[in-house]
């Protein structure tokens, strides 16, 4: 299969409801790459997670301030980027939610939903720009 050499961005302003603008944007990528169903529900629910942590915790709900969201196909691999104007801060000190003492913690799971699901996830430029990515099925 030969797979298009393109980049694509979704730049989001900070209000939650933005969030609605990510199944569309997905929907077009799956059909650009023609993946599995399984894999866009796994891209959708980590690009959720990722938005939306990035609109409620990096930029604080700041309407003035923008969540941008880049995607790439990159071998046999879409890698989508994910960068938030906050203040950032240290991946290294998110809670292991599968901790015993926060097991019945009601949040603190959604990092580790995301690394579960996609094939990598790291942060960088101090926790304001998440890199993911996914294995072309």
């Amino acid at each position: 299969m030969n797979l298009p050499d393109m980049e694509m961005q979704l730049r989001l302003s900070s209000c939650p409801e933005n969030i609605s603008q990510l199944q569309p944007f997905i929907s077009e990528l799956r059909h650009q790459y023609a993946f599995c169903e399984d894999l866009y529900y796994d891209i959708l629910l980590v690009l959720t997670e990722a938005v939306n942590n990035s609109i409620l915790h990096g930029n604080q709900a700041d309407p003035a301030k923008n969540v941008d969201v880049f995607v790439k196909q990159e071998q046999r691999q879409l890698r989508f980027t994910v960068k938030d104007e906050g203040r950032g801060f240290d991946p290294a000190k998110l809670a292991d939610p599968t901790a015993p003492d926060r097991i019945d913690c009601p949040n603190g799971r959604g990092v580790f939903i995301m690394r579960e699901l996609s094939d990598s996830l790291g942060y960088s430029n101090y926790g304001r720009q998440l890199d993911i990515r996914f294995s072309l099925r």
